[in-house]
């Protein structure tokens, strides 16, 4: 015969009543019982509900807690959960746990080390929940112990939008000497060398590293301690487990540490504490940062309160918001860092709060990689991640409205070094630049992202080179590509005019003997420099120089050479105006007597020949030696050389064979800054 059964479970308070009622097709006699079960006493009563059927009630007096059953006024040690379980005559049960605050059961009725640390923006929530701010940039340590040798867990802090206020950037493992680098966007570095990581952990020298998306675990194990590293690029969060008595030390133990006693030179820059105060932004409303961070005591976070006290996230939120705009997801910064310390402290997941909150479509700082000047942050125009400039980087150009580094004039090379964040401000794409040759484009340095455009005399891109009264300049432009007519354009236009000069050396006498054989003089002209240099020799071809050794006759042949070095010898030629001696180092002395002018020798003196004179970035010219007539004194010489912009043939100096004049006019430039070079010698 069939049988059919139904429970029904009454909840009355803290009692329950089990009720089992049995339907059978045949009668049977009451049956009244009392029987031990679990501890407690069950009572059993048969009673009759119809002709055909009876029904069983079962009285079970106790108390449940968390799916167990205790008998009334008992207390009884769980090692499981390491609590005292009180179950008074009421049927009320309460639970109270053996371990600390700070402390985790083992689930065999010990207690061991809990300790969880949150590092978000410039704040730091210690072991002890107490909560303090970094006001600089440097490197520091955050956890380190006797317990654990060899391992310490490190922070660097750099700036974002604003000088003044800092943020986490890069989390450090040190074991053993190697060093494990967590940085923005999900990179992590095993001795500067980049790791591929997925969800999957992977040990590298003891240390278990896995990534989702942009956060980075890092889990070490070691004497019987297990310290646990999630950085999402924003927050770190450490939880600590281990056995009793171990001593710490660095940020996380005692955030209110004197920090110089826990700053890590090594990644610390020179300048790094700093203080900076800017300009309070206006727009922020603080009483409303306050209420959004006042979120953390609502539901669901309320899920966590009692194992995390939320105010020191709720102060670190309101600090932070009330002085730093509300961009890059920062709003919801610190409710995750909350949810992150609760799942890894007490395996409390809060969920359900994305939603509401409007944090759901936040995205995570996953920029590919930005260079140390630049973090990652959301577009303010495009609503997409993006490097931006860091603060102080940016403070050194944007007063001036300059886009990066000066002008470079160097030897026969010109060039222009912008940062790529700078031109992205003004929504400028650096691929759309050019100079005045369109094919010459900027560089982009892939690790730094400083984009350069230059020029030099192999590949001149476009250089206008023109002259002035005492100048010689390159000139060219950084632009935007022209749009075609009735094109549209989304990024702003750019023009950056820039050039390097040169000018002629200052007009001045140098004066030596013949004995030293030469004599140089540095030009300097802005950012391009070269040399002049006038050298004796005593053969035409130039290959026995005068050195101190020698010794001059009366009418014996030298010649002089002009050189130069460090101009671009296809643009710009040297032109040797004229010479002269005198009697005295003052190139306008009483006593005189010309061997070049005008570019060509002297026509009296038959002993003056002048060589490459404007063809080239030398020249020189030949004559016999003499004194002034009654003088046993030194004989000065002065030469005046002028620089020439190359068309052609125009430099040249051409000189009439007979009479030893020009056979045209001077080329088309005028000087009135020219080179003025002495040498002097003595009989």
């Amino acid at each position: 015969m069939s049988q059919v059964q139904q429970v029904e479970l009454g909840n009355f308070g803290a009692q329950s009543i089990l009720g089992i009622r049995t339907y059978s097709g045949y009668n049977d006699d009451s049956v009244e019982a009392d029987a031990l079960v679990n501890g407690l006493w069950v009572s059993r009563q048969t009673f009759q509900a119809s002709e055909t059927n009876r029904g069983v009630i079962t009285d079970m007096s106790g108390c449940r807690l968390s799916g167990s059953v205790y008998l009334t006024n008992t207390t009884i040690q769980d090692p499981s959960t390491c609590s005292t379980i009180t179950c008074d005559a009421n049927g009320v049960a309460t639970a109270v746990s053996d371990c600390g605050p700070t402390e985790r059961c083992r689930g065999d009725g010990s207690c061991a080390l809990n300790f969880v640390c949150s590092v978000t923006g410039s704040t730091i929530i210690d072991f002890s929940g107490r909560l303090n701010s970094v006001p600089d940039r440097c490197g520091y340590s955050l956890l380190s112990s006797p317990s654990l040798p060899g391992l310490q867990v490190m922070g660097v802090l750099k700036e974002r939008r604003r000088r003044d206020m800092s943020f986490l950037d890069q989390v450090i493992l040190s074991l053993d000497g190697n060093l494990i680098s967590l940085e923005q966007g999900g990179r992590v570095k095993l001795d500067g060398r980049d790791l591929l990581l997925n969800s999957d952990p992977q040990l590298f020298h003891g240390v278990e590293l896995s990534k989702d998306q942009a956060d980075v675990k890092a889990k070490i194990t070691a004497s019987n301690f297990t310290v646990t590293v999630v950085f999402d690029g924003s927050t770190a969060t450490i939880h600590l487990t281990g056995p009793n008595g171990a001593t710490f030390q660095g940020l996380c133990e005692d955030s209110a540490t004197t920090l110089s006693q826990v700053r890590v030179s090594q990644y610390s820059a020179a300048d790094c504490n700093t203080i900076y105060a800017d300009a309070a932004d206006n727009s922020i409303n603080c009483t409303n940062t306050a209420q959004w961070c006042g979120v953390l005591q609502t539901t669901p976070f309320d899920t966590c309160n009692s194992n995390i006290d939320p105010q020191p996230f709720i102060s670190a939120c309101s600090e932070t918001l009330c002085k730093y705009p509300s961009q890059d997801g920062l709003e919801c910064q610190f409710l995750e860092a909350y949810a992150e310390a609760c799942r890894l402290h007490s395996s409390v997941r809060v969920e359900g709060w994305r939603m509401p909150t409007s944090c759901s479509g936040v995205q995570r700082a996953a920029c590919q990689s930005c260079s140390s000047h630049e973090f990652c942050g959301l577009d303010t125009h495009s609503q997409k991640l993006r490097c931006h400039c860091r603060a102080i980087f940016a403070s050194k150009y944007k007063p001036t409205g300059s886009f990066g580094e000066p002008l470079v004039c160097e030897k026969k090379s010109a060039s222009v070094v912008l940062a790529n964040c700078l031109l992205e401000d003004e929504s400028i794409d650096y691929t759309t630049l050019h100079l005045n040759d369109q094919t010459c484009k900027g560089e982009m340095d892939n690790v730094t992202h400083m984009v350069t455009f230059g020029f030099d005399t192999e590949r001149p891109c476009g250089t206008l080179i023109m002259a002035n009264d005492s100048q010689i300049i390159y000139k060219n432009a950084i632009m935007t590509k022209s749009a075609t007519s009735g094109a549209i354009v989304r990024h702003e236009k750019l023009h950056v005019d820039f050039s390097c000069y040169l000018s002629q050396p200052e007009v001045k006498s140098l004066a030596m003997r013949f004995k030293h054989s030469s004599v140089i003089q540095h030009v300097s002209s802005g950012e391009w420099s070269y040399n002049l240099t006038m050298k004796a020799f005593t053969s035409s071809d130039l290959t026995t120089q005068l050195d101190e050794r020698s010794e001059l006759d009366l009418n014996q042949q030298i010649c002089v050479e002009l050189k130069t070095e460090g101009l671009d010898g296809n643009a710009v030629s040297v032109v040797t105006d004229s010479c002269w001696a005198t009697d005295q180092p003052s190139p306008t002395g009483n006593l005189r007597y010309d061997l070049v002018k005008n570019g060509c020798p002297n026509p009296i003196d038959e002993t003056v020949k002048v060589t490459g004179n404007g063809q080239g970035t030398s020249n020189h010219f030949c004559f016999n030696t003499f004194q002034f007539s009654g003088r046993n004194s030194e004989v000065f010489l002065h030469c005046r050389v002028e620089l020439c912009i190359k068309q052609g043939d125009n430099c040249v100096q051409r000189c009439s064979l007979g009479r030893r004049r020009r056979r045209s006019a001077l080329p088309r430039y005028e000087d009135r800054n020219p080179a003025l070079i002495s040498v002097a010698w003595m009989f």
